[in-house]
């Protein structure tokens, strides 16, 4: 659990209702659920809009890396390194084959495959590049969502309020129906702006640091599956071992 994450969002809110309370207002005059349907459901309609299903989907589901990021796996992945490495220097390329069976790693299963079958080092780091590039654009499309939301919400907030103007325009004769019109109008405008800079441009923030660090390792493990192809010298290993480890 991310617990920074949590203590962000709670803070966040906390800051809201505790401004809120210091201005006099009442809480219960910021839930409206006409304004939320309005915004929430609008910005929802909008992203999917230009978004193929798979990838509206992918980046849903990405949400929970904000709360539940995937572990830290780069000294899995170093401890790895060192292995195939040893195996190729001691046993030749073919010992590889147990250790391509072994992962769990597609990326690292295909490196290990590419160098079991002899394929040309600089071809090797060509395909490899490649499947990088495809996973790092999927990934960052999946995460686009997020940042689009945040830039429609407010915009949709400013349509809520029109609605909500209109619905006062509508009732000016009848001054009971007046109070929740000018809610809706104003609570439209603080959801929309809101949720876009509380909630939705942070979670795109921190799912592209996660990507990130992701096609950071895969880069890494690209240039090892390299240099064991190549036959380079153990010591280039180690410093891309240490490169791994660092942080960044």
């Amino acid at each position: 659990m991310d617990w920074a994450s949590v203590a962000g969002v709670l803070l966040a809110l906390a800051g809201i209702i505790v401004g809120q309370g210091m201005e006099g207002g009442k809480l219960g005059s910021l839930l409206q659920p006409a304004a939320f349907a309005i915004v929430v459901v609008g910005t929802l309609g909008a992203v999917l809009l230009q978004t193929r299903l798979p990838t509206f989907l992918r980046g849903l589901r990405m949400l929970r890396w904000v709360f539940a990021p995937p572990k830290d796996s780069r000294a899995a992945l170093a401890r790895d390194i060192n292995a195939w490495a040893l195996a190729a220097r001691r046993d030749g390329l073919l010992s590889l084959e147990r250790h391509m069976l072994a992962s769990k790693d597609k990326f690292n299963t295909k490196g290990l495959r590419l160098v079991v079958d002899g394929i040309n080092p600089d071809k090797l780091r060509q395909l490899l590049d490649t499947e990088i590039t495809a996973y790092e654009t999927e990934e960052r499309q999946a995460v686009r969502i997020w940042e689009s939301a945040a830039g429609y919400s407010p915009t949709i907030g400013i349509l809520g309020a029109v609605l909500g103007l209109i619905h006062v325009m509508e009732n000016l004769t009848d001054p009971s129906k007046l109070g929740s019109g000018i809610a809706v109008a104003f609570v439209s405008t603080i959801y929309g702006v809101g949720l876009a800079n509380l909630f939705f441009y942070p979670i795109a923030n921190k799912l592209k640091a996660i990507v990130t660090q992701a096609v950071h390792q895969q880069e890494i493990a690209a240039a090892v599956f390299y240099d064991i192809a190549s036959g380079d010298h153990s010591r280039v290993i180690d410093e891309r071992v240490a490169t791994l480890l660092r942080e960044h």
